[in-house]
């Protein structure tokens, strides 16, 4: 028997107007949908109008349910790999899956789409000829180690942050890269998205100011960036 394919599907950040022509053909084509939150995929099936049974793959079942979906495949079955939101494996849960799937000669075909890091960088107005994703910094061990590392990379950086710890990011960064220009992005292609810019200790004034809510892209400009359009402001 032919073993199936793992579909790799891109799917909106937000809005969910922003789902692919072939992300819908994918979707409807294949057996079974690999989530992490049934929750959030039932969310965009029902706006899809798609009905197929859900598969979660989390941190916490991670091991068990490769297993599983690799046998599926194998017997056949065509899957599509989704995140709650944007494409997965980016700072998300499927990586090793994608790795099992290699390792097995299963063929892994991607569908892209929308990713939040990529989305902020365009509308950042910093240079993005060169850059470095950093994703979530770590939390406790080794946060203060990597901050100090990023205080010394040139080339723009970008980070993801939790609505929980953004105003702890913010003062990390007014203390290790005060001089350093920065770009807030939240709620992505949603209905209050939202962009800050300025340098930390400004930011951290406006956040003390605003209904902090969603999730966050950080953009960190180089190192000794200096554009005139922002040195002014």
């Amino acid at each position: 028997m032919e073993p199936g394919k793992l579909f790799v599907v891109a799917t909106p950040i937000g809005n969910l107007g922003d789902i692919t022509l072939r992300a819908i053909e994918t979707i409807r084509s294949i057996d079974f949908v690999i989530c992490e939150d049934s929750r959030e995929a039932l969310k965009l099936l029902k706006h899809l109008e798609i009905e197929k049974p859900l598969f979660v793959l989390n941190a916490r079942n991670e091991t068990d349910s490769i297993n599983k979906i690799i046998m599926k495949i194998g017997n056949g079955e065509n899957c599509a790999l989704t995140s709650d939101a944007g494409t997965p494996c980016i700072s998300d849960p499927g990586v090793r899956l994608v790795n099992e799937a290699i390792r097995n000669q299963i063929q892994v075909v991607g569908i892209p789409g929308a990713n939040a890091a990529i989305l902020a960088l365009s509308i950042s107005g910093l240079p993005t000829d060169s850059f470095v994703f950093e994703g979530f910094i770590p939390q406790k061990k080794g946060r203060q180690k990597k901050l100090k590392e990023l205080s010394e990379e040139k080339r723009t950086i970008v980070l993801y942050e939790s609505v929980y710890r953004i105003e702890k990011l913010i003062s990390e960064l007014a203390e290790y890269m005060p001089d350093r220009f920065v770009v807030i992005c939240r709620e992505l292609t949603k209905m209050f998205e939202e962009c800050m810019r300025g340098f930390p200790s400004n930011l951290l004034e406006q956040l003390s100011q605003s209904k902090i809510k969603g999730e966050f892209v950080v953009i960190i400009a180089p190192k000794f960036w200096k554009e005139k359009v922002y040195s002014e402001s």
